[in-house]
């Protein structure tokens, strides 16, 4: 197994922090002697206003996530999953909710979809999309998911209604008395009937 690689943001080592910015004392005395008074900054957003969650180094998001940091550096380059912030050390930091897009990935390629495909599905998050746009992607990208589930739900039954025929079909072999061997193509058609064995038992003879 290749080993995994090592990401500088590990547990033991923090990234560098920024100097604080200070707004009040900065900038030249007035004529008067004193300092400018402090500039206040604008109003955040009504989208701003909620806490921010506490974002998780890219080695602890990758434990949780039962990955490896190559994985994630590779769906980062594929545009599949971006970190939330990096430092300035280059440090990459995540949501804990981007688990939720990360197994959005895995079970998508569950359902047969490549990478590329992803990406193009999940194309939710670019920046300056439009509201309605973006709603509507993602829209699109449930209803996708939920039509790649129901084919696969008809194909899991297909197999179980096929697996019921094979466990009917052993019964009456059960009292043949021919078995199966290279010499009678393991039984392939029927010695008894002529008939082709279902699919599941033809695997097994």
């Amino acid at each position: 197994m290749a080993s995994q690689a090592q990401d500088p943001a590990s547990p033991g080592r923090e990234p560098a922090q920024a100097a604080p910015i200070d707004f009040g004392s900065s900038g030249p005395l007035s004529p008067g002697g004193r300092a400018p008074a402090a500039r206040s900054l604008p109003p955040a957003p009504p989208e701003s206003t909620a806490p921010l969650p506490e974002l998780l180094k890219i080695g602890d998001f990758a434990r949780l996530a039962d990955t490896n940091l190559r994985t994630l550096r590779y769906y980062e380059e594929l545009g599949l999953l971006e970190p939330a912030r990096r430092s300035q050390g280059g440090f990459r930091y995540y949501r804990p909710t981007d688990l939720n897009r990360l197994r959005m990935i895995r079970d998508l390629q569950e359902l047969g979809l490549s990478l590329d495909a992803i990406r193009e599905l999940l194309a939710t998050r670019q920046e300056g999309l439009p509201r309605r746009e973006m709603l509507a992607r993602v829209a699109r990208a449930l209803d996708e998911q939920q039509r790649l589930i129901q084919k696969r739900i008809q194909e899991l039954e297909a197999q179980v209604d096929g697996l019921k025929l094979a466990r009917i079909k052993l019964e009456a072999c059960g009292m043949c008395s021919h078995s199966p061997t290279p010499w009678n193509n393991h039984c392939e058609p029927c010695t008894a009937t002529g008939e082709e064995l279902p699919k599941p038992l033809s695997a097994l003879f």
